[in-house]
């Protein structure tokens, strides 16, 4: 609305922003935050190789290095104007939770939903990771439990929710997805996500294990729905993306991690004509090497320009991550949306003349620094600075854990 509009409200502060580009807080559907401690290691292979390269590493993880690597996530995605987050933390090893991230959260002050990953099918039952890194199926539904009912908030306005995350087809058994589906529908707010057609070694897999493709798979373990969204579902034919938009079940969209690891292009073009729920997400800092939002708006709409007949002109960011995450309540401003906003101030070099579009300018012309963040009406950024995250410590900790690690 205009300025004229709040002359009739009252308010506990007043903020002038003059001079800045205002716009809703973005929202990050997919993610895995701990790899930041991996970043730039494997850059020239595919994913199978990729993956089959970290997981010993990943392997070292502990409690202390899932926090540290949380906050520094979350600090480079709230710069990135990032309000609200989802993390799929699948690798639990050395008896890790997810605690230390959902405390990381509230210490940062950023929106968040802690999806419970897993890996219960290790190489000796015919998955891909060593066996050294996947969990007992009892034992994840069991901490599934524990989190839902000692973080999980379906309020309006929350600040903390509980998805359900069982990694991929080819990490876990279809028994696990069908018990981890039962399990989120009795608990309003908790929603489903996995990774899903990310690769062709998974198409494989699915046909190979299971008779079926990746889809098909997912729809006989009840893995469609409203409350389900998937990560990259890049190998979809026509009819699966039928299947998703009349399901109502959603996409995170990574194209930063889909270029980077060479597995394609997604149709986003034809997902969104057809009415599936589409998100970004930036996927994790060893497959994309940042956790920068702005940066991933850019590569969404540039990406699907090159692809045959999926011109996009839409600018994606909020609403569409808000839709997948359930949410009715954030990716937009209005009169009773949470207080998710950013800021960026229009006098910098690489904003001069972009003055009849400045909130295109900062999809392709970027990538930024947001000046001011809010979330849920909290100042987290004031003048371009945290107000109450010591940025120095929390990488001077990330250094430390990061050598440690690789010491070991």
């Amino acid at each position: 609305g205009t300025t004229a509009e709040l002359a009739g409200f009252e308010a506990d502060a007043v903020l002038d922003l003059s001079g800045h580009v205002v716009m809703p807080g973005m929202v990050n559907t997919h993610h895995h935050m701990y790899q930041n401690l991996t970043r730039v290691m494997v850059q020239d292979d595919e994913l199978m190789v990729w993956l089959k390269t970290l997981y010993p590493i990943w392997a070292e993880l502990d409690d202390e290095a899932i926090g540290v690597s949380a906050r520094v996530a979350m600090a480079e995605l709230i710069h990135s104007g990032c309000t609200t987050s989802s993390d799929h933390l699948y690798i639990l090893p050395n008896n890790c939770t997810l605690d230390s991230t959902i405390e990381a959260a509230r210490e940062i002050g950023l929106r968040f939903h802690a999806a419970r990953g897993a890996m219960s099918r290790g190489e000796s039952q015919g998955g891909l990771p060593p066996d050294r890194c996947v969990e007992k199926e009892d034992a994840i539904l069991k901490d599934a439990e524990r989190l839902i009912h000692t973080y999980h908030d379906a309020s309006r306005h929350s600040m903390g929710r509980i998805v359900l995350a069982p990694c991929s087809p080819f990490s876990v058994t279809p028994e696990l997805m069908r018990d981890a589906a039962a399990l989120a529908r009795q608990h309003p707010g908790v929603n489903l996500h996995s990774h899903l057609a990310e690769e062709l070694f998974e198409d494989k897999y699915c046909h190979e294990i299971y008779g079926m493709r990746p889809v098909e798979f997912a729809e006989s373990v009840g893995w469609l729905g409203d409350e389900v969204w998937f990560a990259h579902s890049i190998f979809m034919m026509s009819g699966e993306i039928d299947r998703f938009a009349e399901t109502g079940t959603g996409v995170a969209h990574c194209p930063s991690a889909n270029m980077r690891c060479g597995q394609g292009i997604a149709k986003i073009r034809e997902m969104l004509d057809k009415g599936v729920k589409v998100g970004l997400g930036v996927d994790g800092s060893a497959s994309n090497d940042m956790s920068n939002m702005f940066m991933e708006a850019r590569f969404a709409l540039m990406l699907q320009r090159v692809a045959p007949h999926h011109y996009l002109s839409e600018k994606p960011g909020g609403r569409g991550g808000a839709a997948l995450l359930g949410r009715g309540d954030i990716g937009h401003l209005a009169p009773g949306m949470s207080a998710d906003f950013i800021a960026v101030r229009r006098d910098q070099l690489g904003l001069s003349g972009t003055e009849r579009d400045p909130l295109a300018a900062l999809v392709l012309c970027g990538p930024f620094r947001v000046d001011y963040s809010y979330i849920n009406g909290r100042e987290i950024i004031g003048k371009g600075a945290f107000r109450s995250f010591d940025v120095e410590e929390a990488l001077a900790d990330h250094r430390a854990v990061m050598n440690r690690i690789y010491n070991q």
